[in-house]
């Protein structure tokens, strides 16, 4: 199974730490949305897709390169964050929004993974110096390794692409 993973890393380097522990399960090659050529994708059994949470969702850049991508025919994708705040499906899903321009795109959504992550976003920063500290730590690093295993175990490819 030949996997990218396409991720935004900005702050404190959380995704980047979370997207590292998953393409070493899946032997993945790693990009940011700015270096992937939309053709170049179809390359690939597997995309997953991760950023950390900005103002509610993946980081833009996610959303643009989603948007100049050819319809997928079924390819297999995931979806992964770093957060300050706990994901609540029903309350707040982070990930919703980037779910539905990927299943819009042709893809199947094989897995979701969050995670908390340090985040200092000035809201945090006056009265708590921030929250989440040393988060993502080796429990979330494990986390998203089973995750990934998981991936790996249930992959099965489309037979339309």
């Amino acid at each position: 199974m030949k996997t990218l993973i396409i991720y935004v890393s900005i702050h404190h380097g959380n995704t980047e730490k979370i997207a590292k522990a998953i393409a070493s399960v899946l032997e993945a090659d790693m990009s940011k949305p700015a270096e992937v050529d939309a053709s170049y994708v179809c390359n690939y059994d597997l995309i997953g897709f991760g950023s950390g949470i900005y103002f509610g969702k993946h980081h833009p850049s996610l959303f643009s390169l989603v948007h100049r991508l050819p319809s997928q025919n079924g390819k297999g994708a995931f979806i992964f964050s770093t957060s300050g705040l706990r994901r609540i499906r029903l309350i707040h899903d982070f990930n919703k929004p980037l779910r539905h321009r990927l299943l819009a795109k042709g893809f199947r959504i094989l897995g979701e993974f969050n995670c908390r992550g340090w985040d200092t976003y000035p809201i945090w920063v006056k009265p708590f110096g921030g929250i989440n500290k040393g988060k993502p730590g080796e429990k979330e690093v494990k986390e998203a390794e089973l995750f990934a295993l998981s991936l790996k175990k249930s992959f099965h490819p489309s037979s339309t692409h």
